[in-house]
């Protein structure tokens, strides 16, 4: 039985921008008169450690994504797409940046970072994968800082909510003196995706 109209879960490492995404479509969410629930963990999201978020759309109940229940597996860093494949629901949507941060561990040479294809292989035998270089697309609007942003306008295509309320929750979120470039990444990863 649902318990909403759509469950999301948003993964990243800390820097990337996973809770003001969330923030933005909470605040989007209310705007359509649609119970938010979410929840994050980031512990050491400040040393680019793993973050989580579940946020979940029409939903009175708790606010955790249960495994396999994602409707929207959104992961802003392709490794932790493959950690939290688990949440991704059989005929779910998994939004994947194919730009990796890479870890001390595998920059000092102890650990070898995955092949895409190997990170989106398990993920494509449970749903619908979407993969794109966010961060490039977000040069491309002006800031790669706003690859969350991009990302945000792919999982526009998939939201129970009017597009206009997420640009006005987008406007309400970011800085006036950055809107601009936001937008104009949410547009870029909008068009990313087919409708």
């Amino acid at each position: 039985m649902r318990t909403s109209k759509c469950d999301i879960v948003i993964v990243g490492v800390g820097g990337q921008g996973v809770i003001l995404i969330s923030e933005i479509i909470g605040r989007a969410a209310l705007k359509a008169g649609l119970p938010v629930r979410a929840a994050e963990t980031h512990g050491m999201a400040q040393r680019g450690g793993s973050v989580i978020n579940h946020t979940r759309l029409g939903c009175i109940y708790g606010p955790m994504v249960p495994e396999g229940g994602a409707d929207l597996l959104v992961a802003l860093e392709p490794a932790e797409a493959l950690r939290y494949g688990r949440y991704l629901s059989s005929g779910g949507v998994a939004l994947v940046n194919t730009k990796p941060v890479l870890p001390t561990t595998v920059t000092t040479g102890h650990f070898r970072y995955p092949d895409i294809e190997e990170i989106l292989a398990p993920l494509r035998g449970v749903g619908r994968v979407i993969s794109m270089n966010a961060t490039e697309i977000a040069e491309r609007a002006g800031n790669s800082q706003t690859a969350n942003i991009v990302m945000l306008g792919a999982m526009s295509r998939f939201m129970p909510i009017e597009e206009a309320l997420i640009l006005d929750a987008l406007r309400d979120s970011v800085p006036a003196k950055y809107l601009d470039v936001n937008l104009k990444a949410f547009e870029l990863g909008k068009a990313e995706v087919s409708g």
